[in-house]
């Protein structure tokens, strides 16, 4: 593994709705992150493989009362590994991102979001330095394992490795967003067997912007779908940590208002009820916060104490 070193200066924005932007050398990668705004730390921690561009929709409106933080994890985007082949593991990435807060607010706790496998880093991180953090709000973490049907979705990721070794990357994707969407009331993810993998999105027309992103999206399915996917959802959060006075307080679950029922929310509908906590509701569904990006924003806005 490598060893870290001093992270390059962040470029100077033009405006305020470009970002600084640096290069922080972490063992084993280097994380592009990007910076926004004034005020208290807001670290923004994705999911999938958007990477900091998931939160294009919202930072400009948070950095109106934050210094918001976003950043491509390990592996994916603009976050290279040194050994491509590495495997993964959610403590790993909750380091990485504990040396982003440490960079960027080195003397005060920050607010942390994580969607989706982010929401899962950001559980690690709370239940390891709790006092780092003022406050996460995770939404949709899908830490099956903590569900009482969780041996049935051991048996859909399996498939979906299965699929993936013997078919290839979009019949796997197929088989993993339909098991996603129709994991309701127990389902085993079944209901993807045979169903159509997902069309890549048309690079056609876009700002060059936009197409590059496309671009690193589809680049990092392999990835996300072969190590990010496996090695996530078998993490079991410690549920006595965060049952703990120190941490539960700093935690705020959240799902998608039209996601009740699928899979990614079920957990955190299940945790928010085990701990008799109040589940903070987003527009749209797991996705929501790409489908609904002004609503998602101002909700999260006023989730955080300032």
């Amino acid at each position: 593994m490598s060893t870290p070193s001093t992270p390059s200066t962040p470029s100077t924005p033009s405006t305020p709705s470009t970002p600084s932007t640096g290069s922080l050398r972490v063992p084993g990668a280097a994380l592009h992150y990007e910076v926004r705004g004034r005020g208290p730390l807001l670290l923004l921690i994705p999911g999938g493989t958007g990477g900091a561009a998931a939160f294009d929709g919202i930072v400009d409106a948070l950095a109106a009362e934050y210094t918001v933080a976003s950043y491509d994890p390990r592996g994916l985007s603009r976050s290279p590994l040194d050994d491509p082949e590495s495997e993964q593991s959610v403590a790993e990435h909750a380091e990485d991102a504990l040396r982003l807060l440490d960079l960027l607010s080195p003397a005060e706790p920050a607010r942390v979001f994580g969607s989706s496998s982010g929401a899962i880093t950001a559980l690690h991180l709370l239940t390891a330095r709790p006092e780092r953090l003022v406050r996460l709000v995770a939404h949709e973490p899908p830490v099956v394992e903590v569900l009482p049907d969780a041996p049935a979705h051991r048996a859909f990721l399996a498939r979906v490795r299965d699929t993936l070794d013997a078919e290839g990357l979009m019949p796997a994707m197929g088989v993993f967003a339909a098991g996603l969407k129709g994991a309701e009331d127990g389902d085993d993810g079944s209901a993807g067997r045979g169903d159509r993998a997902p069309e890549p999105p048309a690079r056609a027309g876009l700002p060059p912007a936009a197409a590059a992103r496309v671009e690193r999206t589809m680049g990092d399915l392999p990835y996300f779908l072969g190590r990010i996917v496996p090695s996530f959802m078998a993490y079991s959060p410690d549920l006595r940590r965060l049952e703990t006075e120190a941490v539960a307080g700093r935690l705020l679950l959240a799902g998608g208002r039209d996601s009740v029922g699928e899979l990614p929310h079920r957990p955190a509908a299940f945790l928010a009820e085990r701990f008799g906590r109040e589940l903070l509701h987003f527009p749209g569904g797991h996705t929501g916060l790409s489908t609904h990006p002004a609503e998602f924003g101002g909700v999260l806005g006023q989730a955080f104490p300032y």
